[in-house]
Parts: structure tokens; C-alpha cells; sequence
């Protein structure tokens, strides 16, 4: 009987522990990305802020996101800008952060 409340108390495995922290990351995005799709979150913020449920995400990834935002029109957005669409947001110099979320803002403002 000792043997089970030991069990019971043992800190989770560490695969268990990894499987844990992808499932939040990937409700915590599951949950941004409706919320960029809804209009209620700028996509320019969240390039800027950089969130931690956004570091590993692409860039791609985030553009698509966005309503009316296919694969075709994030790619010749991004080749304007000389980014690639792999690119992890959390990877991105200040710089090109700065760019992107200005490009973006400048894409809204005409739309």
C-alpha cells in the first residue's frame, strides 16, 4: 500500500511534462489565432509583443490566421519584405519585426 501513495506523489515523467507544455502552447495559439481570425487581436501587435504562445510559431503560420489569408497571399507578402514564411516569430530581429508590423499596418490601412 505504501508503494501506491509513493506512485501518487511522484513528480510527472519528463515526456509527460513536455506532452503537457505542447498541449498549452497549442490551445493558448488555438485561442489567439480565432481570436486574429474574429478581428478582436492586430496581427502588427502580436508581431511586436511577440507572446509566448508565439515564439515557435512561424510567421506564415500567423499570417494565415488572418481572414482571407491564404498561403498564396502570405508569401508574396512576405517575399516583399525579404522574410521567409518559416521563419519563427520568436527568431525575428527587432528590425524585422518593426518591419513586418508596419507592413502589415500599412495593408490594413488599405483594405
Amino acid at each position: 500500500m505504501e508503494a501506491a501513495s509513493t506512485i501518487a506523489h511522484a513528480p510527472m515523467p519528463q515526456h509527460m511534462r513536455a506532452l503537457a507544455e505542447a498541449n498549452r502552447v497549442r490551445l493558448a495559439r488555438a485561442a489567439l489565432k480565432r481570436s486574429v481570425a474574429n478581428g478582436d487581436v492586430d496581427t502588427a501587435d502580436v508581431v511586436r509583443e511577440c507572446p509566448w504562445e508565439v515564439q515557435t510559431m512561424t510567421v506564415g503560420e500567423l499570417l494565415r490566421s488572418q481572414r482571407r489569408w491564404g498561403r498564396t497571399r502570405a508569401r508574396k507578402f512576405l517575399a516583399s519584405l525579404a522574410l521567409n514564411e518559416n521563419r519563427e516569430l520568436g527568431r525575428l530581429t527587432e528590425r524585422q519585426r518593426q518591419l513586418l508590423a508596419n507592413a502589415l499596418e500599412a495593408k490594413r490601412r488599405l483594405n
